[in-house]
């Protein structure tokens, strides 16, 4: 119960990491909002978890200030928010690039700022709070998503920007850099259906257990798991920091992480 009495928002909930992380912190205690699109999904997991869902679209600060009222009304406080929603990019070379999936990209690093700016006045108050940013192996090497990449880079810098600003108000801001996990993101950027990539989640394991050191996929536990560590007392002097989980893919050269994509794009072809 490492976040028990603590209040934590989570973007980007019905799926993926998303949901992994609402389990795993309600699991330890915490009251859990979480926000999404998909309201039989996010009503599913409620059910399921005892989270409050609420229907929401990230990348608006309005949605961002009512998801937050909404867990002050109910709680009086705001703990713990993480920044995970984000949307898929097809990869390809810049010339064909779609200047709308970089305007997309970059409105989720607008939606995670505005849930900063908005909940970070309440933390203060009680003397502490923690807010992860969720961002992505991508945002530290070249990819061949090249949106996705660069708002994931634009997330970590943000992070380290809201660290400096919050951290003497005892509001800590850490981020989380993904390596390859299995979830139906990779169907999405190549162009499936929400519901139906995320039927996809095992085939792409079986590919993603070839991609780096550590012989098996990455999977969204993976992810909650070190998120659960940042939004604990255990990472009470934590502030600014980046953890790559990724199974040790940063390790191996730039060359097989394209090989690596291109063999997930045959899945999908």
């Amino acid at each position: 119960m490492r976040l028990q009495g603590r209040v934590a928002i989570i973007t980007g909930g019905t799926s993926g990491l998303g949901c992994a992380m609402v389990e795993r912190f309600a699991e330890e205690g915490a009251t859990v909002f979480f926000t999404g699109r998909r309201e039989v999904l996010g009503d599913e997991i409620a059910k399921k978890t005892g989270a409050t869902y609420i229907k929401a679209d990230a990348t608006k600060e309005e949605d961002a200030m009512r998801t937050i009222a909404l867990a002050v009304k109910s709680n009086g406080r705001v703990d713990v928010l993480v920044n995970n929603a984000n949307v898929p990019s097809g990869g390809g070379p810049l010339e064909a690039a779609s200047m709308a999936m970089f305007d997309l990209a970059m409105a989720y690093v607008r939606g995670a700022y505005a849930h900063i700016k908005h909940v970070s006045p309440l933390m203060p108050a009680q003397m502490q709070g923690s807010i992860i940013n969720i961002s992505s192996v991508t945002a530290h090497r070249a990819s061949a998503m090249s949106s996705y990449a660069m708002a994931k880079a634009a997330i970590l810098h943000l992070t380290c920007c809201a660290a400096a600003d919050l951290g003497m108000k005892n509001v800590r801001v850490n981020s989380i850099s993904p390596g390859f996990i299995a979830t139906g993101l990779y169907g999405k950027s190549f162009g499936l259906p929400a519901d139906a990539a995320d039927a996809t989640n095992e085939r792409v394991a079986d590919v993603l257990s070839k991609t780096q050191p550590i012989p098996r996929a990455g999977r969204p536990a993976d992810i909650a798991n070190a998120a659960l560590y940042l939004a604990s007392d255990e990472a009470s002097f934590v502030n600014g920091s980046d953890i790559v989980v990724d199974g040790g893919l940063m390790c191996r050269p730039l060359s097989e992480s394209v090989a690596a994509f291109q063999a997930m794009a045959k899945l999908f072809q």
